[in-house]
């Protein structure tokens, strides 16, 4: 069985998807109806844009999307040769467009209210986040749940790097214990808030109207999500599970554990190659290719 996967925020990079559109003519429509669907022009940031700008997370969020997506395109695979897709956080809903739960325009309009809604917690509840190496899981786990202030596990990423979201003090003190652990690496990460933790309740609110108020098809190929780490393929059960994933950790080594336990032999990456990185560390034998 074969998975594709697609990257969540982070993947951006200078340029993304310039080349793609310049030398691809039949993907040249992705770009240019993102454009038309935002209402402005998303692409001149992606081709041209500072780091600083590609930063933003109004305008990271949608750039990966449509740039993961677009590559998916341009290898012309079809459903027929994807027997699972999975996403790491903002990556679940360029999976479920692949898969199509979801068209292309309700996904990035989506991604976009996504983005919008995350920007506004930030700003409303500050926070930040932290990437902890050379720890096990359940080592940062027993720290954070004794610090008095907000501290979370957030993206279980892989063995022994675990990121954790919450207040800028209670990621301060357990970034400090986790060293003192004998953390090999404790650091403060460049993000505009705590995202995956209860710091985006404001959200999560926002998203859930967002999810209400568009059409989610039945996929032929499950999809495995970053709540629980287990495939599904109810429109139901997808749509309760993207909206709690704004306030729950992604478990994104769970996730690959699962499908290897169901017979996933090999995962394409669509879109950057940090889930391919993941992947060698818990499973060196996993086939993987990238995009």
């Amino acid at each position: 069985m074969k998975a594709f996967v697609f990257p969540g925020q982070g993947a951006q990079f200078e340029g993304m998807g310039k080349d793609l559109y310049e030398e691809n003519e039949s993907i040249q429509h992705i770009f240019d109806r993102a454009n038309e669907v935002l209402g402005f022009d998303l692409t001149s940031v992606m081709f041209n844009g500072t780091a600083e700008e590609l930063r933003q997370t109004k305008i990271t969020q949608p750039s990966i999307f449509v740039y993961a997506y677009a590559k998916f395109k341009q290898s012309n695979r079809t459903l027929d040769s994807i027997d699972v897709v999975g996403g790491h956080s903002l990556g679940e809903i360029t999976a479920l467009v692949a898969n199509e739960t979801l068209s292309f325009d309700d996904g990035l309009k989506l991604v976009s209210e996504r983005a919008l809604a995350m920007q506004a917690a930030c700003e409303q509840n500050p926070g930040t986040m932290a990437a902890i190496l050379g720890l096990e899981d359940a080592q940062v786990e027993d720290i954070v749940a004794k610090i008095d202030n907000l501290v979370v596990p957030a993206n279980y990423n892989t063995k022994g790097q675990l990121v954790i979201s919450g207040s800028i003090s209670g990621i301060d003190e357990a970034v400090a214990k986790c060293t003192e652990a004998g953390a090999r690496r404790a650091i403060v990460l460049p993000v505009g808030g705590a995202f995956h933790s209860e710091l985006m309740a404001p959200a999560q609110e926002r998203l859930s109207q967002a999810i209400e108020s568009i059409t989610f098809n039945k996929p032929s190929n499950a999809i495995y999500q970053n709540v629980d780490g287990k495939k599904h393929q109810e429109p139901s059960e997808i749509k309760s599970l993207l909206n709690k994933q704004l306030t729950s950790p992604v478990r994104w080594t769970q996730t690959m554990q699962n499908m290897i336990a169901d017979g996933v032999v090999s995962q394409v990456e669509s879109g950057a190659k940090v889930l391919t990185g993941f992947m060698k560390k818990i499973d060196r034998k996993f086939e993987t290719e990238i995009l």
